[in-house]
Parts: structure tokens; C-alpha cells; sequence
């Protein structure tokens, strides 16, 4: 598949300009195109009401195969994407807005100009079928015990597997909720996210997708839906991040307008408690490094 993408150039990072500038933002925001709750310009007045500077949407791509029946069609990304560039010309003088997808690594729709790609891995493939882990207790277990003989670390070692097709297939500006796979682990406790061999998977991932991703995403969508108590990534992953030189975007996830800047606080902690000085953010110049 071809497939067509604005990467935009990394500017460098001023400290002292952005020092008294609010640069809250969001970048992984989904729609009633497919999964969130509200309406973009919906989504776009409560960004203002709130300070932000900037939010992009990145709604999810369309995969024919999908028994997920919240995703935006074929037809419909071209709505979307008119929809958000009359939105940016209606509120230009009130906040930035950027036009993004979230793009699944089974997806096999072309995308053409858009502002930056988040990617995601949401399925597991056996033998060609396709499977969702992104869902409740029960259909995890299930998966595990179907397709990995009750095995968690096999289905972990699987996931991260999965992770370095991202790059393979297109260029990425995102890496998408990296430990997703722990979405309901609190809840059920599937995987020990503590032992060795558990994080090995999660590192060998890390390193092999350096230079080939540059961002990857703080993403607290689970804590705003109850699954987490914290953010993706945990900790252990967050500094091996740090270790490789990516750099770190804040998002809620959002499907809700009223968690558009969920637990950001607690997120910017967490960087800083690993390590991490700066976030990166979207600006018509292209990605930007500024102070936490």
C-alpha cells in the first residue's frame, strides 16, 4: 500500500520563548465520526473554554474486517477532513486546530495530507483473522486463553511484535498508547507488568523502533474510562523512551469533551519523575520542543 504523508519538519527547542506561552494540547481526540461522544466543533469550544492552544483530531481509520462498529468510513474521511479545515478557518483567531489520524496498523486506507499520524496497534493476527484485545475482562481472557493457550506473556511478546510492522508500513509521528495491552490489567491482573520478561518485551520494542518513530504518546484515556489508575506508559517503558531519545506528547485520548485535558497534571509529574525536561507539540512550523 502507498501511502502519502506530510512529516513535518522538528524545529528546535527554544526554552526561553516558550517560557510564559499556555501551550496545552491535544492530539488524540476522536469524534462522532467513529468512537467519541461529541461533535468536533464541539470538542473545539470546550479546547477554548479550557485555555488550550491548539487540539488536532486523529479519528480512527476504516478496517473492512472490523467487528468494532464505532470507525469512520471510507466515505466519511473526506467529511472529516472538510469538517476540521472549516473548523481551523472559524476559530483561527481563537486556537490552532491540526487534522490527524489515528491510523491501526491493519488499516488499509490511503491518506493523503493530513497534519501527522498517530499509530496504533489495536488487533492480533492468526493466520489472517483478525482479532480485538482492545475490549473488556472477558474478551481479553478469552483471546489469551484461545489464541495463547492462557500464555499473557505470549500475548505480550505477540503485541510488541506487532509494534515494529508500524513503521514498515507508513510514516508515523506518533507512537500510539504504547502498553495498551494492560488497558483492563488492573482489573483482572493478566500480566505481571513487573517481571523480566514482561518488560524485556516492552524494551526490545523501545530500541527497535528508535530513529524510526520519533514521538510517542503519555496518554491517560484509560484513566478517563476507569480501566487505569495511571497512564500508558508505565514508568519502566517511559525512561527507556527517555534512554532512546524519543520525545513525549501528552493526550487524554479523548472521547469525552469533558476529559479533553484528563490528568494532564499527573502526566507532566510522571515525566518529570523520569527524567524527561521537555514535551514535543504540533505548530504550523511542524513539531516543537518546549519546556514541561
Amino acid at each position: 500500500m502507498q501511502t502519502y504523508l506530510l512529516f513535518r519538519k522538528i524545529v528546535g527547542f527554544d526554552r526561553k520563548a516558550e517560557k510564559h506561552v499556555n501551550l496545552l494540547q491535544n492530539l488524540h481526540v476522536h469524534t462522532t465520526y467513529a468512537d467519541g461522544k461529541d461533535s468536533p466543533e464541539e470538542l473545539v469550544l470546550k479546547a477554548i473554554e479550557k485555555g488550550f492552544h491548539s487540539i488536532g483530531f486523529s479519528e480512527h481509520t476504516y478496517m473492512d474486517f472490523s467487528d468494532y462498529p464505532y470507525q469512520m468510513t471510507v466515505e466519511e474521511m473526506g467529511r472529516y477532513k472538510a469538517e476540521i479545515h472549516d473548523l481551523r478557518r472559524k476559530y483561527t483567531d481563537q486556537i490552532d486546530i491540526f487534522c490527524g489520524l489515528e491510523y491501526d496498523l491493519f488499516s488499509e486506507v490511503p491518506i493523503d495530507d493530513f497534519d501527522y499520524i498517530i499509530g496504533s496497534v489495536h488487533y492480533l493476527d492468526f493466520d489472517g483473522k483478525k482479532v480485538g484485545f482492545d475490549r473488556g475482562v472477558k474478551e481479553v481472557e478469552a483471546l489469551i486463553n484461545t489464541h495463547f493457550s492462557g500464555n499473557s506473556l505470549k500475548f505480550a511478546e505477540r503485541y510488541f511484535e506487532m509494534l515494529l510492522l508500524l513503521p514498515q508500513k507508513l510514516n508515523v509521528n506518533i507512537l500510539g498508547h504504547f502498553d495498551i495491552l494492560t488497558k483492563t490489567n488492573e482489573l483482572r491482573n493478566f500480566i505481571d507488568v513487573n517481571s523480566q520478561d514482561y518488560l524485556n518485551f516492552g524494551y526490545e520494542a523501545i530500541r527497535n523502533l528508535k530513529g524510526k518513530i520519533p514521538l510517542f504518546e503519555v496518554n491517560t484515556g484509560a484513566i478517563a474510562r476507569g480501566y487505569r489508575t495511571t497512564p500508558y506508559p508505565q514508568s519502566e517503558f517511559l525512561k527507556e523512551f527517555k534512554n532512546c531519545g524519543f520525545g513525549a506528547v501528552i493526550t487524554s485520548d479523548c472521547h469525552n469533551k469533558n476529559f479533553l485535558d484528563c490528568h494532564y497534571k499527573e502526566a507532566k509529574e510522571l515525566l518529570l519523575q523520569v527524567g524527561f525536561r521537555s514535551q514535543w507539540i504540533l505548530t504550523d512550523a511542524g513539531f516543537k520542543e518546549v519546556a514541561l
